[in-house]
């Protein structure tokens, strides 16, 4: 069964949404963040993933008393994302409460960075960022397109010991449209062994089912369940562990 994943993207120290990865097209949803991750607790939700967007475009990491007051305040398996560049950035995003880090653009400017951590703090601890546009990967904020295709960028990082891989197409991202299945697939087709994250699309839970149907173990949601096209509780119905 796919996992759903509440998400909480910062801006401001606020929890917001943007389409398709367009910092001009954001929204604001709670001015606490933390209340919002204490609803997604209440209706059973075992993890978040809360990214700092802030972070994302300063290159560093911005927003990490928001990761300090929801690891203090929830239960909740935090996996933390934007900004982390280097070791004092992973320092910071842990000592603050994160449980796991995504090494998104990171890992495509310094792998041998990242190679460190992975070493430091195992592979379970770094989560792969393979955020796409057209097929290729994007970073900084997904302001700017890499050279790498998406699938061998995975199976590149597999190698090295990754498990864990949240994917977005951007294209699709705050659209309420649909996630891109036939993307997820081929990764899977290629790569069975990959924990894949599907993020970006989803809109009802008829697209959740869809990810199920083509095997993808988990998903990340924001806009579907902020706007009440999925309801909460199927944030206790579908998860690993009781929050």
């Amino acid at each position: 069964m796919t996992e759903i994943i509440p998400a909480i993207d910062i801006i401001d120290g606020k929890c917001v949404r943007l389409t398709r990865g367009d910092y001009a097209m954001s929204r604001v949803y709670a001015s606490d963040p933390l209340d919002m991750a204490k609803l997604f607790c209440d209706n059973g939700a075992r993890r978040l993933h809360l990214v700092d967007l802030d972070g994302a475009k300063s290159k560093h990491v911005v927003n990490w008393k928001v990761i300090e007051r929801i690891a203090s305040a929830t239960p909740l398996v935090i996996d933390f994302g934007g900004g982390i560049k280097t070791c004092e950035d992973l320092h910071i995003a842990f000592d603050s409460g994160a449980s796991m880090v995504t090494a998104g653009s990171v890992a495509v400017d310094n792998a041998t960075e990242v190679e460190s951590w992975i070493l430091a703090y195992g592979a379970d601890k770094i989560i792969l960022g393979a955020d796409a546009r057209d097929g290729r990967i994007a970073v900084s904020g997904w302001q700017r397109e890499s050279a790498y295709e998406i699938v061998p960028f995975i199976s590149g990082w597999m190698a090295k010991g990754i498990h864990q891989v949240i994917s977005t197409d951007i294209s699709v991202d705050g659209t309420l449209e649909g996630p891109s299945v036939d993307l997820y697939r081929k990764i899977l087709a290629e790569i069975p062994d990959v924990h894949l994250i599907a993020s970006g699309g989803v809109g009802c839970i008829e697209d959740i089912e869809s990810l199920d149907e083509a095997g993808v173990p988990a998903a990340i949601v924001g806009k579907a369940l902020y706007e009440g096209k999925i309801p909460l509780k199927y944030l206790g119905e579908r998860r690993g562990n009781a929050c």
